[in-house]
């Protein structure tokens, strides 16, 4: 199997590892995609994830997680950018962590009409009543050295998570800015309101120009630094499809995805 990412070591020399990395795409005939970024932080025996990726995942996290010695039950802490369901959905694997939603989300994600939005209703119910679930306001320290901060738009209570590391800082948008267009640009795909977005986007940006040599990770993009004032990708895309297109199961047509874009 093709290994998800290949981590920077930019991103390493902070004790930081990408898992498994976001696609900024979406599916053209069949509903959502839902490809978001899995970040791993260490920090002394604890061990955290930045969100948990959706169903497809789940048999991918397990191993890339073995791959570092590791099992899902020794993950300490696991921080959710939002509720939707391809960032929110395996908290069920990591059920003896301690895991950090958003106030506002929690509150905003239990009252949606069920079967209309991409919150994944049952789901955020048990975890709304599971003891290590942990609900905070803007700016709580959620890590050591890492806070959040309110970043509506996407969703009411979308959390950007800013790591300060002795390195180098690291801000994880979520969906609040999905990947390097919505950066750029400041219009987003998903929000409920623009110009809110357009807000927070700026929020990310004061944020990231704070501190020369801070990277970006957004939720469905590679990472990125800024050279001047233009974003700069860490690392390389991968993602592809093998398709049945044959007349057996032993042929596999590989669709790569990312052939000459960059």
């Amino acid at each position: 199997m093709m290994k998800p990412f290949d981590t920077p070591p930019e991103l390493a020399s902070s004790d930081l590892d990408l898992v498994i990395c976001g696609f900024p795409g979406k599916s053209a005939c069949h509903g959502g995609l839902g490809w978001s970024t899995v970040a791993m932080l260490r920090h002394g025996e604890r061990i955290a994830l930045v969100d948990a990726g959706n169903f497809g995942m789940r048999k991918l996290l397990i191993e890339q997680l073995d791959q570092r010695g590791l099992k899902p039950s020794q993950v300490t802490d696991l921080l959710l950018t939002h509720s939707h369901y391809d960032h929110s959905v395996n908290w069920t694997l990591f059920r003896d962590a301690r895991i950090v939603v958003g106030a506002v989300e929690m509150d905003w994600a239990l009252t949606v009409p069920w079967g209309e939005t991409p919150v994944p209703e049952l789901y955020i119910r048990a975890l709304s009543d599971w003891p290590s679930c942990e609900t905070v306001e803007d700016g709580a320290e959620v890590f050591p050295g890492m806070t959040a901060h309110l970043a509506p738009g996407h969703t009411p209570g979308c959390l950007v998570f800013h790591w300060r590391t002795p390195a180098r800082d690291i801000i994880f948008t979520g969906d609040a800015a999905k990947n390097r267009a919505e950066l750029i640009s400041r219009d987003t795909d998903m929000t409920y309101d623009a110009a809110v977005s357009r807000a927070t986007i700026e929020m990310i940006w004061d944020r990231w120009c704070e501190r020369p040599g801070t990277i970006v990770v957004p939720g469905h993009d590679l990472p990125m630094v800024l050279d001047g004032n233009e974003p700069r990708y860490l690392g390389k895309r991968k993602a592809s499809i093998r398709a049945w297109f044959g007349k057996d199961i032993a042929t596999l047509t590989e669709l790569d995805l990312t052939a000459g874009r960059e």
